[in-house]
């Protein structure tokens, strides 16, 4: 469920935390998933499958982190037996290229490290070809393409050291 959309990562000043979403949280979760991936929808052709989770669930489940007050950014984890699973990254629009994303996909790497987890994976839509661009940069690389029903996802994992 990876349909990344997600902003720029150049500049973080690195003042603003990474925390567990609350119950509180929720409409912001998903007011930011919206704003992120809604002009995906025309160029894919389908809701982005982060557009239609189960948000309240998700943060009920711990899978939700978000940072900003008000929120500007989150990602969604769940952890596996011998990895960490990406499974969404929204940025909200006004705030791309302030190093949101960059702090998010850190938070990603101290997360994975801290449940003793060497390996995280994701996937996105392989026409968010902005996507393609940003997970190299960040030391993910591509090991799989597959169609899972509408979607043409390509696969990310990125080890750890």
């Amino acid at each position: 469920m990876i349909d990344k959309g997600h902003g720029g990562m150049e500049g973080d000043t690195g003042t603003e935390q990474v925390r567990p979403a609350g119950a509180r949280d929720v409409p912001a979760v998903r007011a930011v998933t919206d704003a992120a991936y809604h002009h995906y929808i025309e160029r894919i052709g389908v809701v982005p499958q982060p557009m239609e989770a189960d948000h309240a669930a998700d943060v009920a489940a711990g899978k939700v982190f978000v940072t900003g007050e008000p929120v500007v950014g989150l990602v969604v984890v769940e952890a596996f037996a011998d990895h960490l699973f990406l499974d969404s990254v929204a940025v909200h629009p006004r705030v791309h290229g302030t190093g949101v994303g960059r702090r998010l996909l850190r938070f990603v790497d101290a997360r994975a490290r801290a449940l003793g987890l060497g390996e995280i994976r994701l996937y996105t839509n392989a026409m968010m070809w902005e996507n393609q661009k940003i997970y190299p940069r960040y030391g993910y690389e591509v090991v799989a393409r597959r169609v899972d029903g509408p979607y043409d996802r390509v696969h990310y994992r990125k080890r750890l050291d």
